[in-house]
C-alpha cells in the first residue's frame, strides 16, 4: 500500500509537493481541470453557477502531462493518476451530442499521451449532474467544517433543480442556448452511453498501459437534477467492469461513497474489489450515516473501521495508492493543510503497522486471499 495526496490544479506547486513529502506521501493524484479558478477550492455544493467555466479548455497535451510528471518527480514524488476529465473534453460523450465522435478521438489521444508521459491511471466520473446538493457545516468532531447531505435543519440546493443547457458535471462547457430544454437522461440512456464509451476507449487505454478508474456517484442518489445516476450501489461496479473485461477498465474506489450507499457490507465489497486487481486508486475517507442523510467526518470518527479496511487490503496484497479525500477543515491558519496532515499521518501509521493489526474481523475466512 502506498500513500498519496490529491491536489487541485492551482495546488500543483513546489510548496505543496514538499508538504506532501513531509506528511509521508509518496504519490500525487493531480486534478488538471481548474474548478473554482481563482477561488478557494473547497468542497462545493454545486449551486450558484456551478464549479466554474471550462469552455476555453484545450485537450491536455503530451508536453503538459510529461512536464507535470517531471515536476512531481523533481520533488521526490510520483504521479499516481490524473483525476477527472474537463467537461469540455467529453460533454457530448456524456450527453450523446453531435461532437461525440470527435471527443472520443480526443480522449483516446489524451490517454495515449498520458501513458507515454508515465501516468498510469486516469480517474473519471461518468455523471451528468456530478457532485451536487451538499451543505456545509460544523459536522465533524469539535465543530470542524465538513459537508453533508440531507442534514436536518439545513437548506441544500434543490435536488430536483433543472440542470441548465450548456452545463454538465457542474461546469459550463459552452454558453447556454436561449430557450433550450434542461439536461435530462434516463438510467438506460446513461448506461448505454457508458457502454459505448468504454468499448471505444478501453482498447486505447490497454495499448497505453493506463487504467481508467471509475468513481462512484457522490451523492449516490437514484436521480439528481432530472438525470439518472450510474454507480449508486456497490454491485453496479460489477456491471461497469463487466462491460469490458479488462485490467484497464477499473475502479476509483471511494470508500466514503460506498459507505453512503444503501445495502451491502463495505468490507466484503472492498475485499472482492481488491482481489479483482481492478482498483486504480482509493479515496480513503469516512462518513457517518447513509443516503439520504449522512455527513463526512474525520478519517477516524465515521462508521467505517479504517483499520479493518487496511487489514483487508493487506490480506488481498493491494499494492496501489490511497489518498485522503474531503478532509474536514481544521480551525487554524492553514485549515486545508492541517486536515490533510491529520489524515495522512493516520493513514501512514495504519500502513506502516499493517502487519501488526491482527486478522481481519469482518471478512469470512473463505473470502480472504490465500
Amino acid at each position: 500500500m502506498k500513500i498519496g495526496l490529491g491536489l487541485y490544479r492551482e495546488q500543483l506547486t513546489r510548496d505543496n509537493f514538499q508538504f506532501a513529502r513531509q506528511a509521508g506521501a509518496t504519490h500525487v493524484v493531480a486534478h488538471l481541470t481548474n474548478y473554482f479558478a481563482g477561488k478557494d477550492p473547497r468542497i462545493d455544493s454545486g449551486d450558484d453557477g456551478g464549479w466554474g467555466d471550462c469552455s476555453g479548455d484545450r485537450l491536455w497535451s503530451f508536453e503538459e502531462l510529461s512536464g507535470l510528471v517531471d515536476d512531481v518527480r523533481a520533488a521526490g514524488l510520483e504521479i499516481a493518476a490524473i483525476e477527472n476529465f474537463s467537461p469540455r473534453f467529453w460533454s457530448d460523450i456524456l450527453l450523446d451530442g453531435p461532437e461525440r465522435a470527435r471527443q472520443i478521438e480526443g480522449l483516446k489521444q489524451l490517454i495515449r499521451d498520458a501513458g507515454r508521459a508515465g501516468i498510469p491511471c486516469i480517474g473519471y466520473n461518468f455523471s451528468l449532474a456530478g457532485v451536487y446538493g451538499w451543505t456545509r457545516g460544523p459536522y465533524a468532531r469539535g465543530g470542524a467544517e465538513s459537508v453533508g447531505f440531507g442534514v436536518p435543519g439545513s437548506v441544500p440546493p434543490g435536488p430536483d433543480a433543472p440542470m441548465p443547457d450548456g452545463m454538465v458535471w457542474n461546469m459550463r462547457y459552452r454558453p447556454a442556448v436561449p430557450g433550450a430544454k434542461p439536461v435530462s437522461a434516463s438510467s438506460g440512456e446513461l448506461w448505454d452511453r457508458l457502454s459505448r464509451f468504454l468499448k471505444e476507449v478501453v482498447p486505447a487505454a490497454e495499448e497505453a498501459g493506463v487504467v481508467l478508474g471509475a468513481h462512484p456517484d457522490d451523492p449516490p442518489a437514484e436521480e439528481l437534477r432530472g438525470t439518472a445516476r450510474l454507480v449508486n450501489r456497490p454491485e453496479k461496479y460489477d456491471r461497469l467492469m463487466g462491460i469490458v473485461d479488462s485490467p484497464s477498465n477499473g475502479l476509483e474506489l471511494c470508500l466514503g461513497s460506498l459507505q453512503e450507499m444503501p445495502g451491502g457490507d463495505i468490507y466484503e465489497h472492498v475485499s472482492r474489489f481488491a482481489r479483482s486487481g481492478r482498483i486504480g486508486y482509493i479515496h480513503f475517507r469516512n462518513v457517518r450515516g447513509k443516503m439520504p442523510h449522512y455527513v463526512e467526518t474525520f478519517v477516524d470518527e465515521g462508521d467505517i473501521d479504517m483499520a479493518e479496511i487496511v487489514r483487508i487490503l493487506r490480506d488481498e496484497d493491494y499494492q496501489g495508492v490511497m489518498i485522503p479525500d474531503h478532509t474536514p477543515a481544521m480551525t487554524c491558519a492553514a485549515s486545508w493543510h492541517a486536515g490533510k496532515a491529520f489524515a495522512l499521518g493516520y493513514m501512514r501509521a495504519l500502513v506502516q503497522n499493517a502487519h501488526a493489526l491482527g486478522p481481519s474481523r469482518t471478512v469470512p475466512a473463505g473470502m480472504a486471499a490465500e
